[in-house]
């Protein structure tokens, strides 16, 4: 399973944002347990669908203001009724993560922790550049990448995506693909798997010899 630990950056300097994070989180499949505000400015849930825990990581990045901490691993079951409640592995890994993900020498805040250290590190990787190609994303950028979104979820075929896109946004087809390439949402787009499928090697155990090998 999956935690997710987000705790909000200058607490101290700036207004609660949970309530507006609370309300605001998309739709998300493999939900266990939802967001629950579980002290101070921190936020925590448990998912068992590491595409989801993607997903979630990107959507508290690009809102920024967030660190990000990812635990993979086992938690205690049956699960309680409330995030709060629940405990084991995972809830360390994504304490551990989350305390990571606050160093002020990381340009995206995120971390991962999980059972699989080498894995763990890998996905922290991939999602730390996709981190930094939304952070460098311009408003036109992301306004081409949410009409394309939406659009994806209606049909599957690019040049359909491109066209619907430009009708939603008034603009060309072609103006459209030049404001997804500029913003690299075809690399987002392919890299999103890959940390979903590290996220998920991430809660399992490595034989010894790989672990050790990773610090080596």
């Amino acid at each position: 399973m999956f935690v997710v630990t987000a705790d909000q950056r200058g607490s101290r300097r700036s207004t609660d944002q949970v309530p507006a994070l609370l309300s605001g989180l998309p739709e998300l499949s493999g939900m266990l347990l939802p967001f629950e505000r579980t002290v101070g400015d921190e936020v925590q849930a448990v998912f068992d669908d590491p595409g989801s825990v993607v997903e979630v990581a990107l959507h508290l990045l690009r809102l920024g203001g967030w660190s990000v901490g990812i635990g993979a691993g086992p938690v205690l079951e049956p699960l309680p009724a409330s995030t709060r409640e629940a405990s084991g592995p995972a809830f360390i890994a994504a304490r551990e993560a989350v305390d990571a993900a606050k160093n002020r020498g990381r340009a995206v805040p995120v971390a991962v922790r999980g059972a699989g250290p080498v894995a763990a590190r890998d996905a922290e990787a991939v999602l730390t550049l996709i981190g930094s190609v939304l952070a460098r994303r311009s408003p036109a950028g992301w306004a081409a990448v949410d009409a394309a979104r939406d659009a994806l979820g209606r049909t599957r075929a690019d040049g359909a995506v491109q066209q619907r896109a430009a009708e939603r946004l008034g603009i060309s087809q072609q103006a459209v693909s030049q404001r997804l390439r500029a913003a690299q949402w075809a690399e987002e787009r392919a890299a999103r798997p890959a940390a979903a499928r590290l996220l998920a090697a991430a809660g399992l155990p490595e034989p010894v010899d790989r672990a050790l090998g990773a610090d080596g």
